[in-house]
């Protein structure tokens, strides 16, 4: 189950200014029962931990405070697996724009899937999602400064494999404003892989972080405007 995504992650803004990158990364596909166990030695860059999801106040690893999250909402995977696409606490930081859960019920169907967005100032908003091939749903959740909290995402989500390939397109006044892809190949787990993406790709979470202020600042010296920061959700329910 446990398998490591050789990938790239590429923004498309439409909006005036027009704004597109791609950076090489790395993430991990897991199973939330059967959390990696690394050397001792590789620990310290490569951790799971529940303070990193959902609310960091509430305790407990990150399945169950997925299953206290979704029974909520009404939801009972009834001890069904899932997986989790996300990247790992490097020398005890992480930053994961977004995290999906593949929600499984004990006969291996999809009941759900869940899109955990954190935004850099440390918020957090979590989607419960039809297993759908596409859903749609109004943005409800301040990401960026230069990005109203109003539209429509339009999500692609399918259960990697030997590829990954994810979508998620934001809509606004029936135009693609932003479109961001997140495509990668499959690698198996091993040290010596691990140790090529450690190596690298170092300090990945801290990178990823100083990027996005990065293109923060190149937006501001763009004059793209600037949106206004409203109240935000801490949930959200999209359907397709």
């Amino acid at each position: 189950m446990t398998a490591l995504y050789d990938a790239t992650v590429a923004h498309v803004r439409r909006a005036d200014p027009p704004y597109s990158f791609a950076h090489r990364m790395y993430l991990w596909r897991t199973d939330l029962d059967d959390l990696p166990r690394l050397p001792w030695w590789l620990r310290p860059f490569a951790r799971f931990d529940g303070r990193d999801h959902f609310d960091r106040a509430e305790p407990g690893d990150i399945r169950s405070k997925l299953d206290a999250w979704l029974a909520r909402r009404g939801v009972d995977l009834r001890g069904g697996p899932v997986t989790m696409l996300a990247s790992a606490r490097v020398l005890g930081y992480v930053f994961n724009p977004l995290t999906v859960y593949w929600c499984h019920t004990p006969d291996g169907a999809l009941a759900c899937v869940v899109a955990e967005v954190h935004n850099t100032y440390g918020g957090r908003h979590a989607y419960l999602l039809q297993p759908d091939e596409e859903v749609r749903a109004d943005k409800e959740f301040y990401v960026s400064p230069f990005q109203e909290t109003a539209g429509e995402y339009r999500m692609r989500l399918p259960r990697p494999d030997a590829l990954l390939a994810l979508t998620v397109v934001l809509h606004r006044d029936g135009d693609a404003a932003l479109t961001a892809t997140l495509r990668g190949v499959r690698r198996p787990v091993g040290i010596r892989t691990l140790a090529r993406f450690v190596l690298g790709r170092p300090l990945q979470p801290q990178r990823v972080s100083a990027l996005i202020r990065r293109h923060g600042l190149a937006l501001w010296r763009r004059k793209a405007p600037l949106a206004a920061r409203t109240g935000q959700n801490t949930a959200g329910v999209l359907h397709g």
